[in-house]
Parts: structure tokens; C-alpha cells; sequence
């Protein structure tokens, strides 16, 4: 009976998270391949002010353990002028930046776009006065995954 009751807790906690873990994402649907999109997402991100921390290949990482995984990226970024007066609002809010984007190919062969809305870092932390700042994200991250994903820029 106690397994049984260890089970379903265990089982419970791992569908509310399963449910949580898309919650605030943000997907925008590219025009270009995962590999022309990250390398937009990139010098977007570059040419608008931001600087480029890392790059993360997730589908070459597998395929050094011998793993099949389709194209999935992430682009770690960031600009002082924007997180500090976040983190000046609520430190804790740090663990969250720098901003990041993963660009992924999905099971259909489309290509996504995909951040965090800043507006889940309010609710995370219980974010005051700040509005602004998260107002100036969502809008700098919403302005690059559309210009990056568009064939017209």
C-alpha cells in the first residue's frame, strides 16, 4: 500500500511538471532551415547591441554519445543595460539571464524559435515596479525571433 502511495505522489509531481515545463514559452515558426535560423538569431542578436555568450549544438553533443537527435540549438545572450536593472528589481531574477533562445526542427521537418516570456519572471519572483524592463524584454525577444524566422530581413 505505502509503494502505492509512493507511486502515484511520484507519478503526480512528475505530470505537473511534464504540464509546467512548456509554460511561458514563446515559439515563432522560421522560414529557413535550424541552422540558417540560429545563425540569424545570432547576428540579429549581435548587430542589436547584444553579446553572444554561447552557442549550444544539442543534436552534436548526442551524436558524440552515439545518440539521434534533430536539429537543436540554443544561443545564450545578453547586454548589461537590460538584465542588471531586471536583477535590480529582484536579484533572484539573475538565474534566469542571460536571455537565451533555442531554435529546434521538429518531428515534421518545421523549424521553431523558442524563448522564455520575460512576463514568467514576474510571476517567478514575484516581480514589483519592473514592468518596464520586462515590458522592453518581451519586446526585444518577440522583435528578433520574428525578424530572425522572416525571409524578408
Amino acid at each position: 500500500m505505502r509503494s502505492m502511495l509512493i507511486f502515484l505522489l511520484l507519478f503526480v509531481l512528475l505530470a505537473v511538471t511534464a504540464a509546467s515545463a512548456g509554460e511561458g514559452l514563446v515559439t515563432v515558426k522560421s522560414s529557413y532551415n535550424a541552422k540558417e535560423t540560429a545563425d540569424r538569431v545570432e547576428r540579429l542578436a549581435k548587430e542589436r547591441g547584444m553579446t553572444l555568450f554561447d552557442r549550444i549544438d544539442h543534436a552534436e553533443g548526442a551524436r558524440t554519445v552515439g545518440m539521434p537527435l534533430r536539429p537543436t540549438e540554443v544561443l545564450i545572450f545578453g547586454n548589461p543595460k537590460g538584465g542588471t536593472p531586471l536583477m535590480m528589481c529582484e536579484q533572484r531574477a539573475g538565474i534566469d539571464l542571460p536571455l537565451k533562445m533555442l531554435v529546434w526542427e521538429d518531428e515534421n521537418g518545421a523549424v521553431w524559435i523558442g524563448y522564455i516570456d520575460p512576463e514568467v519572471l514576474k510571476d517567478r519572483y514575484a516581480i514589483t515596479g519592473c514592468d518596464e524592463v520586462l515590458g522592453k524584454m518581451k519586446g526585444f525577444l518577440g522583435k528578433l525571433a520574428s525578424d530572425a524566422a522572416r525571409r524578408d530581413s
